[in-house]
């Protein structure tokens, strides 16, 4: 059982917290460490958002956004920032490990409070506090909830909704994942009521593309993008020459991967990118298809059951061949 009223009153007498994310920070991620950062300010002295790495930049239109530390960056920065913390809220991840580098400069602090808010499945038990649903639509989904079970919903203010919202939009791809629940609309109803606009949001959010970030969308499709129709799998391969090709820019491969979904008769998709060495995976597939279990077994993986990610630990082309050689292995769950 949840001890809410040790939660609440940690939140109230603290006078540092810091809030966290995973790396490679995301809508969800980023959209609820605001949401927080909002919310806390209302009780705490001083509030700190540190990323991983840099957020990418088409959430900038966020308040709050130019006030976040990344720790690739800023380390020094945030080293302070976690040594004074006495709260630190670590959101939109189950394990400590998902903050790469940064899980070493939050373990020397072991005297704070710390909340853990997320929905991946298989959580550590690394927090006093911990609010994981993992059939929740979005972490952002679960802010709402946490501040509603805080009976703090009269501290709810457009930035900090529009903040909600992004991260519900975004991990729903629109609403239209199966996460997406009526309790998840019941929420943007009262966002809504906040005073947020949810046209404006979208917006912001898929239309304000750069042309650099249209023509790589172009060329992922018409040159790297493969379709396995014996196992209703599609790839999208783009190598580090092809990314600096098109001016890359963090976040122009957001929502990518969801593009061979929309193909009929494709129940998995695969994102395959390759940055500053390193090969990584995104994985979205429909129905009851779990993705996830793909990802962990071959790729160091994991997350949700129909979108996760992973790292592969050979170059790109072979990682394309890797792939290749997996599918046969699922080849009567594909065409079930």
């Amino acid at each position: 059982m949840k001890n809410w009223k040790e939660v609440a009153e940690k939140v109230q007498k603290s006078k540092h917290a810091v809030i966290l994310s995973h790396r490679s920070p995301d809508g969800d991620s980023v959209g609820s460490s605001l949401a927080l950062y909002h919310y806390l300010k209302n009780f705490v002295d001083h509030v700190q958002v540190i990323t991983p790495d840099p957020a990418p930049m088409f959430l900038s239109w966020l308040n709050g956004f130019d006030t976040i530390l990344n720790y690739q960056n800023h380390e020094n920065a945030v080293n302070e920032e976690l040594q004074k913390a006495d709260l630190i809220c670590c959101l939109d991840f189950n394990t400590p490990n998902r903050m790469g580098d940064l899980e070493k400069a939050f373990r020397l602090n072991e005297a704070a409070y710390i909340i853990n808010i997320d929905h991946h499945q298989n959580p550590d038990n690394f927090a006093h506090f911990q609010l994981s649903e993992t059939t929740a639509s979005s972490t952002c989904q679960l802010i709402y909830d946490f501040i509603v079970e805080l009976k703090g919903t009269d501290k709810l203010t457009v930035e900090l909704g529009e903040a909600m919202y992004t991260g519900i939009v975004t991990d729903t791809g629109s609403f239209r994942f199966s996460s997406t629940s009526k309790h998840t609309h019941n929420v943007v109803a009262e966002l809504i009521e906040v005073g947020i606009n949810p046209g404006q949001i979208h917006e912001n959010l898929f239309n304000n593309n750069s042309i650099d970030r249209l023509k790589l969308l172009g060329f992922a499709l018409n040159e790297r993008f493969k379709v396995y129709e014996k196992y209703k799998a599609a790839i999208i391969y783009l190598s580090e020459v092809d990314l600096k090709q098109f001016n890359y820019k963090k976040g122009d491969t957001e929502g990518l991967v969801n593009y061979p979904l929309s193909v009929a008769g494709i129940r998995m998709a695969i994102l395959i990118t390759e940055k500053d060495g390193k090969v990584k995976m995104s994985f979205r597939s429909k129905g009851d298809f779990h993705v996830n279990k793909l990802s962990e077994k071959y790729f160091s993986g994991g997350g949700h059951f129909n979108a996760a990610g992973g790292i592969s630990d050979v170059g790109i082309l072979e990682t394309v061949q890797k792939l290749e050689s997996i599918f046969p292995e699922y080849e009567k769950e594909l065409n079930a």
